[in-house]
């Protein structure tokens, strides 16, 4: 699973940070909407818990960490079924490069955190990330299993005051950006990795026919893949692996081989300047045409549009 996991996360690199401290003291209740980023928070002193609609609460303490890979909505409060406030009112300006500092008054006991939002390149990540569950909790014992992890989210904390006064000297922006970029990193590999043996997405690494053959769809995807050679890696017959794969990751094989060529095609478009044919060529495709028809259908734009267009 360690190659596998590396290749899925491994492109992931953040284009921005937003990154706030927030010191907050009981009764307090903050809800956030979806957000078009990942997000994570850090606990350093205290307690808060976390509520998902639909889900039970999940309670941190200090030293835990809990990330959310797809920006999940959510409620932040000091105890369960609190009250809470739009994190608009508290936070109404979130653009990725900025610090803030929230402190919120009340009667209780003081709960500091370290949150941030964590702005990805949607066109790197692997397919199968979007299979990954809404929140990762990662309690005080996981944490502490991961030094680089502790020790980065340490420094993130002590360095707040130097950051957040503005004293920012040159490249420390960068540096940030790089740290939590890190984080995110570490933080889900040793999420999953603690993941119970039922999620899909562990049951997909895990599975050693499926997961060979994710291996090559995430790394080769140029090659001249079909459900029976992809059967073939995986050392299965062609239907038996049609179905297992079905059922591990959620789609047919040849529709996740189009969507990280999709994925790959994407990038290419937006980071580089190589011609479409060129860019064709290098996702699996022969025809040109063919690569234009598959785009559109796929992202709803053509490769040009997309490239125009910033997307």
């Amino acid at each position: 699973m360690g190659d596998l996991l590396s290749e899925l996360l491994a492109p992931l690199r953040l284009r921005g940070v937003f990154h706030s401290r927030w010191t907050a003291r009981g009764p307090w209740g903050v809800a956030g909407e979806r957000e078009s980023c990942a997000l994570l928070h850090y606990v350093q002193e205290g307690r808060c818990v976390v509520e998902l609609p639909g889900a039970g609460p999940v309670r941190l303490g200090a030293g835990e960490l809990a990330v959310f890979p797809h920006g999940a909505a959510h409620r932040l409060a000091d105890a369960p079924g609190r009250a809470t406030v739009p994190l608009e009112s508290v936070l109404p300006e979130r653009e990725p490069g900025s610090v803030r500092t929230v402190s919120i008054d009340g009667p209780g006991e003081p709960t500091v955190m370290l949150c941030g939002g964590l702005h990805y390149d949607a066109a790197a990540a692997a397919p199968l990330y979007r299979a990954l569950p809404q929140v990762l909790v990662l309690d005080r014992p996981a944490v502490a299993r991961e030094p680089l992890l502790a020790d980065l989210l340490g420094r993130l904390a002590a360095d707040w005051d130097t950051t957040e006064a503005g004293r920012q000297d040159a490249g420390l922006e960068i540096v940030a950006l790089r740290a939590f970029e890190l984080v995110f990193v570490l933080a889900l590999r040793a999420a999953m990795a603690s993941l119970g043996e039922g999620e899909p997405v562990l049951r997909a690494l895990r599975h050693p026919a499926v997961g060979a053959a994710l291996l090559a769809v995430q790394t080769r995807f140029a090659e001249p893949w079909t459900v029976e050679s992809l059967a073939a890696e995986a050392g299965m017959s062609r239907s038996a692996f049609a179905a297992a794969f079905r059922e591990l990751v959620g789609e047919a094989p040849m529709r996740h081989l189009t969507a990280r060529r999709m994925q790959e095609a994407a990038r290419l478009l937006a980071g580089t300047a190589l011609p479409h044919s060129g860019i064709a060529r290098r996702v699996g495709y022969g025809s040109t045409v063919g690569f234009h028809l598959a785009f559109k259908q796929w992202h709803g734009f053509t490769p040009g549009e997309y490239r125009r267009r910033g997307v």
